[in-house]
């Protein structure tokens, strides 16, 4: 396996015939297979091939071509904000599916059936990975399957690796075992998790997932807390209540406390609603009095897209003032947004890396400079009503803090710059572990 910059994963395989392979991927060893895909080149190739065996390649790189030429339009930089995006995850597998389909279904020409089930000697290596699980751990996944792991670190421990497995078993087999562990460790889905999912976990899981020793942990990491609490409950098994209210209109709340602070407030003009995902929030701005603009920035053009429709749909009422959609993010300075009168980060900053948030309140405070920032997030010792262990309430967050840590944050974050802070909890109250999100609204001085 060579270790690169991009994204790969490598095949070996050994055996009599082995050379079939070809024609399970269905990629000729005589040519080199390259598609782009959302921005991505990706390329699969043999480094080896002989009657006895076969080696074969396929990685994903950026296309700076496709990332230069269509960045305003079609190209969603949510890629670009977190090194995750980097490593070995269920995006790399999103990009990499067709290529790898025919292998993935089983389904190569019809004289080639025969050897859908036919097992080789195979070494599948990938990564860089990033994971939160330790070796022992990784171990517990894929040793019951069969494979011997090993791990290589190219660039010192602790830094991204990556993953050797080797084993007896059938390409197709292999492959769907990958599909289902490689989110699992990495622990980062980046697409919605719906009934497809499911569906998709049951036909790569079939003939192996039930038996698996850590079958539980699996299925949590794949589908989430949503499924894995309803197939809880179609097991009869009664996981500790979620409070019904907040399950159901959380995030309604978040958003009836922020338009209730920008209706209080004497400024209230124009407003940034920064990670705007599919214009919830943005859409109810445009119904409040005294707002005449409304920036919706957000780095997903999937989000945008699903916005702009609902923005359209709000535009029948007389009185909804249109927001205006931009492709941008929290790490990419933009002279539009500066001197607003409110900035908004609702359940944002909980997906960034806490060492990186510093440059993204430096750049709010100091040089966007609005009037009013209003930042909602998880109050971590919430969870605990939630029955969620040491997991975080979304597959996507980087960190939660508690109480005590948020307030510690937000003045830490505002030291040096000329802004109050009011901290207070949204949601239904615990007595003992606070409100399920916490609230803080920096006010700037008058100089």
């Amino acid at each position: 396996m060579k270790i690169g910059e991009e994204m790969q994963l490598t095949i070996h395989a050994k055996g009599d015939k082995v050379n079939v392979l070809s024609h399970l991927l269905a990629k000729n060893p005589e040519n080199l297979y390259e598609r782009n895909h959302k921005g991505h080149i990706i390329r699969l190739f043999y480094d080896r091939f002989t009657d006895n065996e076969v080696e074969a390649t396929i990685y994903a790189v950026p296309d700076p071509i496709v990332l230069t030429r269509d960045r305003a339009n079609t190209y969603d930089i949510t890629h670009y904000i977190n090194d995750r995006e980097f490593a070995v995850s269920s995006i790399f597998l999103s990009f990499i599916r067709s290529a790898l389909s025919t292998g993935l279904n089983g389904l190569p020409k019809d004289e080639y059936r025969e050897w859908v089930d036919h097992e080789f000697d195979y070494t599948f290596s990938f990564g860089p990975v990033s994971t939160s699980l330790k070796e022992k751990e990784l171990e517990g996944l894929f040793g019951p399957l069969g494979f011997e792991l090993s791990f290589m670190y190219p660039y010192g421990k602790g830094s991204p690796h990556y993953l050797v497995l080797k084993g007896k078993t059938t390409l197709q087999r292999g492959l769907r075992q990958l599909y289902v562990l490689i989110p699992v460790i990495d622990n980062y889905k980046h697409y919605y998790i719906d009934e497809k999912e499911r569906e998709k976990l049951e036909r790569y899981g079939e003939g192996w997932l039930s038996t698996h020793p850590q079958k539980s942990f699996i299925i949590q990491k794949a589908l989430r807390f949503k499924e894995l609490f309803a197939k809880m409950e179609e097991s009869n098994i009664n996981p500790k209540p979620v409070p019904s209210k907040d399950k159901v209109s959380l995030n309604v709340q978040r958003y009836e406390r922020i338009i209730q602070i920008i209706n209080a407030a004497e400024d209230k003009e124009s407003i940034v609603d920064f990670g705007s995902g599919e214009g919830k929030l943005s859409t109810k701005l445009g119904f409040v009095n005294g707002v005449k603009e409304i920036l919706a920035v957000e780095p997903s053009e999937r989000e945008t897209l699903k916005a702009s429709k609902r923005f359209n749909e709000a535009a029948s009422h007389n009185q909804f003032n249109m927001p205006q959609t931009i492709w941008g993010s929290l790490f990419y300075y933009d002279e539009r947004l500066k001197h607003k009168d409110v900035m908004i980060l609702c359940e944002v900053i909980e997906h960034i890396d806490i060492d990186r948030l510093k440059k993204v309140m430096d750049t709010i405070l100091g040089q966007y400079q609005p009037k009013l920032l209003i930042i909602t997030t998880p109050n971590s010792e919430y969870n605990e009503r939630y029955d969620l262990g040491q997991h975080y309430r979304h597959e996507d967050h980087r960190f939660e803090l508690t109480r005590t840590e948020f307030t510690s944050w937000c003045h830490e974050r505002s030291h040096g710059y000329p802004y109050l802070c009011s901290i207070s909890g949204i949601g239904d109250e615990d007595e003992k572990f606070g409100s399920p999100t916490q609230i803080c609204v920096f006010e700037r001085e008058e100089l």
